[in-house]
């Protein structure tokens, strides 16, 4: 992968710089026990899926659509005989899903220190806007990013409104992500360079069916490896 070109390394920030699925795992979890009276617990999470694909367009990505999509699948499942004290919790469920603690992922702070004197970094990740400026807050990572980029979805057009606001080139960006549908293949179709840090669980929304080979394209095991793939040079600031 031929990186000299790069100017620009965005990161993407759940479950690439902290922790963030096991969480709503946890919450997914919590919700099928509240409802294991009406359908089997495989069953639960297949309509609660189901719920939270058809509410994308409407609510977006992030806990808010999530909680919403719970309380709707919720009145799926029980036929409408859903408890208020059911209700109550699952909104609880998602209440605490905006409070959980920020984990920062091994070496995010040492790659952010390391990469920040030669590139300009920026944050381009989904989700809640409040929620995830609240993340960044308690991360305390802010101060290394150039540009934070909280985005209603990662599709190619959604890259092309973030170049134009950097004032890039395809060719002069990098993606780091966890994702190979949100964060590598957009990229790739767009000829910029993306690089894969898989984790060890992602929602299903975001697998991909098949292998990637791009000549723009790598697969990291952990982030520190990035330093080894991008051309020690100075400051382009």
């Amino acid at each position: 992968m031929n990186t000299n070109t790069i100017k620009v390394i965005a990161f993407d920030a759940d479950d690439t710089l902290w922790i963030n699925e096991p969480f709503f795992n946890q919450a997914e979890k919590q919700f099928c026990i509240l409802l294991e009276d009406y359908l089997t617990h495989q069953s639960i999470s297949q309509v609660l899926f189901k719920t939270q694909i058809d509410n994308l367009p409407l609510y977006g990505y992030g806990i808010k659509g999530f909680t919403l999509s719970m309380l709707e699948a919720s009145q799926y499942i029980s036929k409408g005989h859903v408890s208020s004290n059911t209700t109550k919790k699952i909104l609880q469920i998602g209440k605490e899903l905006l409070t959980k603690p920020v984990e920062l992922l091994d070496d995010v702070t040492n790659v952010l220190q390391e990469l920040q004197s030669k590139y300009k970094l920026v944050v381009a990740t989904k989700g809640d806007l409040k929620d995830q400026h609240r993340k960044l807050h308690k991360s305390g990572l802010g101060h290394y990013f150039h540009h934070i980029e909280v985005m209603t979805d990662k599709e190619p057009y959604d890259y092309i409104q973030l170049l134009k606001r950097l004032d890039i080139t395809a060719q002069e960006f990098l993606m780091i992500g966890n994702s190979l549908r949100s964060d590598v293949l957009p990229v790739l179709e767009l000829g910029g360079y993306a690089v894969h840090v898989p984790f060890h669980t992602t929602w299903l929304h975001e697998h991909v069916d098949h292998e990637v080979v791009h000549p723009n394209f790598s697969t990291i095991k952990k982030l520190s490896q990035i330093i080894d793939l991008l051309p020690l040079k100075s400051g382009i600031k």
